[in-house]
């Protein structure tokens, strides 16, 4: 039963993400707007976690600079990722993120020195022909994507940078990087309230606190810890299979429970889409490891 614990916490916690979007958008219902709702929620976690960061201060010192860029990538890809899910349609939002191979590859490539095999290479074909579809095929042409598609996009862009600066600094501790990652999506929400892209909620409920509270420091510390621990337990291919679990959640969540439709071509995109995470996830090795290093 041991053996298989790391799955089921694995399991456990891509469904809390594929599932991310219900509490997110009742609590938007209760009258906090999407950045006031981040920064309220992320400066909860960040609050939790301070102690501890604290406390692993003179093991990641030496990693300031890579602290600092994860709470930028990371913390902006909680930012974009939690928007774009607020205020845009579920399954739209988790296939755009999911591009994640593009973004990875590229990254690897450039920053790592990682040889890129034709296998990656065909999941990057596969990875954008599929958001090439879900964003209009040749109609793209005419009129520009969304803004929420495009905020969509970004996350995953973000959440792949992250990822790598997560490999660059083994050193460092998990708990201290998701910390930062923590404190990075809190400042900046605060940063957007205070240049005006939104105004922080005048008026929150009692009901709305609660929902807050269990929301920041019960589904996403679970969904965090749940997430860092499994794959740290279990080989990265099949950590890897079981995280698409987060995609697949939420399209039939969405579909069920928020009557959620796409079109026959955006379907085909999303296809094309998790093909290309599969094929990411079965290639994945254990020793993939960065041949450089941030700091």
């Amino acid at each position: 039963m041991r053996a298989h614990l790391p799955v089921f916490v694995l399991l456990g916690a891509s469904i809390l993400w594929g599932l991310t979007w219900l509490p997110l958008k009742a609590i938007n219902e209760m009258g906090v707007d999407g950045i006031g709702l981040i920064f309220l929620a992320y400066g909860m976690l960040a609050l939790a976690l301070s102690p501890l960061l604290f406390k692993q201060f003179f093991i990641w010192k030496g990693h300031k600079r890579t602290m600092l860029l994860i709470a930028l990538f990371g913390g902006g890809a909680n930012l974009a990722f939690t928007y774009a899910l607020i205020n845009g349609e579920v399954i739209r939002v988790m296939v755009l993120f999911y591009l994640l191979p593009v973004w990875g590859v590229a990254g690897g490539r450039f920053f790592l020195k990682e040889e890129i095999d034709r296998w990656r290479y065909l999941g990057v074909f596969l990875a954008i022909s599929g958001a090439f579809l879900i964003l209009g095929g040749f109609d793209v042409f005419d009129s520009a994507p969304s803004w929420i598609d495009l905020i969509a996009l970004a996350s995953g862009l973000f959440f792949a940078m992250n990822n790598l600066l997560f490999r660059a600094v083994q050193a460092v501790p998990v708990s201290s990087k998701i910390g930062s990652m923590f404190f990075g999506c809190f400042v900046l929400a605060g940063a957007f309230l205070l240049g005006g892209a939104e105004q922080f909620p005048q008026v929150i409920t009692p009901n709305a606190w609660l929902m807050l509270a269990l929301y920041a420091l019960v589904w996403l510390l679970l969904a965090n810890i749940g997430s860092q621990w499994g794959v740290t337990h279990m080989e990265a291919g099949r950590s890897s299979i079981i995280i698409i679990l987060e995609l697949i959640t939420a399209v039939i969540s969405a579909t069920l429970i928020a009557g959620e439709t796409m079109s026959a071509i955006e379907w085909m995109g999303g296809a094309l889409i998790l093909m290309a995470a599969f094929i990411e996830a079965f290639r994945t090795k254990d020793d993939e490891i960065p041949l450089t290093t941030i700091d």
